[in-house]
C-alpha cells in the first residue's frame, strides 16, 4: 500500500472459508485478527513464541516459535502483527516475494490491505475504514452505528434473503419495517 494520502482503497468482502491465513504475532492486535479470521472459517496458522491458550486450541496450526523465512508457504493471506518492527518488515517482504497479500499492523503502508472496523447483525455487515489512518476513529464510528443498527436488523436481512431466494418481492410489512429502521438513522 502506498503512503500517498490520495490512495483509494477498494472495499471488498472475501469468502475465505478454508483458506490458509498466517498470523505472525500473539498480542491483542494479532488475537483480534485471529478471532475475525476464525469467524470467517479460515484455516488459521499462528506463529509466535507465546500463544494464548484459548486461541491455540481453536486454530488449525500453532508454531510456538519466532517467525522464520518460509513460514508463509501456502498462505492465501498473511498478517504481520508482532511488536517487533524488524519481524513485521520481514513478514511483509516474504509476502511480497510470494505474491501473498499482507496486512502489516504497525505500518499499514508496507501492506496490501487494511482491515475495517465491522458491525455485524446477522447477514448485515457494515465496514468502516479510515484507510489505516486511525483505527480508533473507525471503531468509534462503528460504535455509533451499533446504536442505529440494532439486533432487529439480523431478522430483517434474513427475511430479505429468503424473499430474494424465492424470487419474490419483500412484503409490504417488511418494507415498512426497513423504512422505520432507516428513518432512525436520519434522526
Amino acid at each position: 500500500m502506498s503512503e500517498d494520502e490520495n490512495v483509494v482503497l477498494y472495499p471488498i468482502f472475501l469468502d475465505l472459508s478454508g483458506r490458509r491465513c498466517v498470523v505472525v504475532g500473539s498480542g491483542e492486535v494479532a488475537n483480534r485478527k485471529t478471532r475475525r479470521l476464525l469467524q470467517a472459517r479460515t484455516e488459521v496458522v499462528v506463529i509466535s513464541p507465546e500463544v494464548r491458550p484459548e486461541l491455540g486450541s481453536v486454530v488449525a496450526e500453532v508454531h510456538r516459535r519466532p517467525y522464520e523465512a518460509g513460514d508463509l508457504e501456502g498462505a492465501y493471506l498473511a498478517f504481520a502483527a508482532t511488536d517487533a518492527r524488524d519481524v513485521n518488515a520481514a513478514v511483509a517482504e516474504e509476502a511480497k516475494k510470494r505474491g501473498i497479500p499482507v496486512n502489516v499492523a504497525d505500518r499499514p503502508s508496507e501492506g496490501d490491505f487494511v482491515l475495517p472496523s465491522v458491525l455485524r447483525r446477522g447477514g448485515l455487515q457494515v465496514a468502516v475504514s479510515t484507510g489505516g489512518a486511525s483505527p480508533t476513529l473507525a471503531r468509534r464510528i462503528k460504535g455509533e452505528l451499533e446504536e442505529a443498527f440494532g439486533p432487529e436488523w439480523a431478522g430483517i436481512v434474513e427475511e430479505l434473503r429468503v424473499a430474494r431466494l424465492k424470487g419474490v418481492p419483500p412484503s409490504e410489512e417488511l418494507e415498512g419495517e426497513v423504512s422505520r429502521c432507516l428513518s432512525r438513522l436520519r434522526g
